[in-house]
């Protein structure tokens, strides 16, 4: 875009969107802030991962996931076409690269609900356009409570995300930002002024160096 004097209108470029990566134990409440973030920001997109296993109810294909058999998955990732995949009870979980990439280069801003594995693997693939986030709960007793109330899983599954979670928590100091999720209206405030701020990086307005640039070769 066109530069202005500063005795005129300036023109502001094109920002380039982040990559919001959110991170916790199952039922520690990421994907209820994400969804209550993306709702205040109309310009937040989600990322919609792809996964093999069967949708639970009121799941919608495209929207909350997008579902794959075993062999499509497996054809899209020799095909290179996920950020980041991953085996997790016995089902695959990627996360598609295309509408990412799309998303970015409009300046659009992208929500990644993924365990620490994806968080890791999207940092290291796109390391300056990633922020990430962990959930914390307040107690594992609360997360095992939240788990059974949801009565979408077995005693034995319930079982197994509790020590996934634990592992998973092993993990909170690779973020950039830790948020206790004790208070719901409060650590999405929390999570609202982390998006804010990271679109204010130098990194996220390419069009600066232009702009300076002019700036300097007036007078």
């Amino acid at each position: 875009m066109p530069v202005g004097s500063l005795s005129g209108p300036v023109f502001r470029g094109q920002r380039r969107g982040l990559m919001l990566v959110l991170s916790s134990p199952s039922g520690a409440g990421k994907t209820t802030l994400s969804r209550r973030l993306i709702a205040s920001n109309p310009d937040l997109v989600l990322s919609v991962s792809a996964t093999t296993r069967a949708p639970r109810p009121g799941e919608v294909d495209g929207q909350d996931y997008v579902f794959l058999t075993e062999k499509e998955f497996e054809r899209q990732a020799e095909n290179d076409e996920f950020y980041e995949y991953a085996r997790v009870f016995g089902h695959y979980y990627g996360t598609p690269k295309g509408p990412v990439e799309e998303a970015l280069e409009e300046g659009r801003d992208v929500v990644f609900d993924v365990d620490w594995q994806g968080g890791r693997a999207l940092a290291a693939g796109a390391p300056q356009d990633c922020v990430k986030v962990f959930i914390l709960p307040p107690s594992l007793n609360l997360l095992r409570d939240r788990l059974t109330k949801r009565a979408q899983d077995s005693d034995e599954v319930i079982n197994g995300r509790m020590a996934r979670a634990k592992a998973e928590i092993e993990h909170w100091d690779e973020y950039d930002y830790v948020i206790l999720n004790d208070d719901f209206s409060e650590a999405l405030e929390r999570l609202s002024l982390i998006l804010h701020a990271e679109r204010l990086r130098r990194v996220r307005h390419p069009w600066l160096s232009g702009f300076v640039a002019a700036l300097m070769e007036e007078g």
